[in-house]
């Protein structure tokens, strides 16, 4: 049997980057996609390789459609298949109320973040889906917690890109279960990564980690585990399903 390849968007940092080496410690072939930071996403590579496993640093600004397809292209040339897709990449803005929000930090923040993965997701469809002569698969889609909290005062606008990912995992779900393709996603809560910092908030998870029943933030570690699971054998049964990793919260 040949190796599963995964590809794991936005895999440079933080929750991506823990799942391309948790993917790859299960067995997976990883394609580490990267937006900007090559060396971050090379110093993944080198990591998966130097514990005997594969895997290909990839650019691709996700919100870009061209910039997806020679992605996926790219995949297609260095391994000619793809049983796994994890739609991790996204942004977040610093803390804003909506009436204070522009136009263009609404169409960066719902291109990547929604657009982004229905792209994704739909190249991914057109290569695992026995519709189309391919051997079936798995999509994972990273939402939040936010998506069920609102996040109001600081992020209502990454929450309903995330609410979006939700009810598009839902959708897509349904729509290719005959097909082969399983559709699931992780809604993580607070946990410990840069994507505070690149909301002006780098110690915003140490700030809110009290207020979580568990008392605590939780790590990428933690998600990538369960984003892992959804993508393997062992939860073959689960599709249409938002996993929780948020503590309680």
């Amino acid at each position: 049997m040949k190796t599963p390849v995964v590809l794991v968007t936005g895999a440079s940092r933080g929750i991506g980057a823990a799942t391309a080496l948790a993917a790859a410690r299960a067995g997976h072939a990883v394609v580490v996609n990267f937006h900007r930071n090559a060396s971050a996403a090379q110093a993944v590579v080198d990591e998966i390789q130097a514990q005997g496993g594969q895997a290909l640093a990839l650019q691709a600004d996700v919100a870009q459609e061209d910039q997806v397809l020679a992605l996926f292209a790219a995949i297609d040339t260095a391994w000619g298949r793809l049983d796994a897709l994890v739609n991790n990449a996204g942004v977040v803005d610093a803390s804003s109320r909506v009436d204070a929000m522009s136009v263009d930090r609404l169409k960066r923040m719902f291109e990547t973040n929604v657009v982004g993965s229905f792209t994704c997701a739909r190249e991914a469809v057109l290569r695992m889906s026995t519709r189309y002569g391919g051997r079936g698969g798995t999509i994972v889609n990273v939402s939040s917690a936010a998506a069920r909290l609102g996040s109001p005062g600081q992020y209502v606008d990454y929450a309903a890109s995330k609410g979006a990912i939700d009810t598009f995992t839902l959708g897509l779900a349904k729509e290719v279960a005959a097909e082969g393709i399983r559709v699931n996603g992780v809604r993580p809560g607070i946990i410990d990564t840069e994507i505070h910092a690149s909301g002006g908030e780098p110690h915003r998870a140490q700030l809110l980690g009290p207020q979580v029943p568990m008392q605590r933030p939780g790590t990428a570690e933690e998600v990538a585990q369960a984003i892992v699971w959804l993508i393997g054998p062992q939860s073959s049964y689960s599709t249409g399903t938002l996993l929780d990793v948020s503590g309680g919260r």
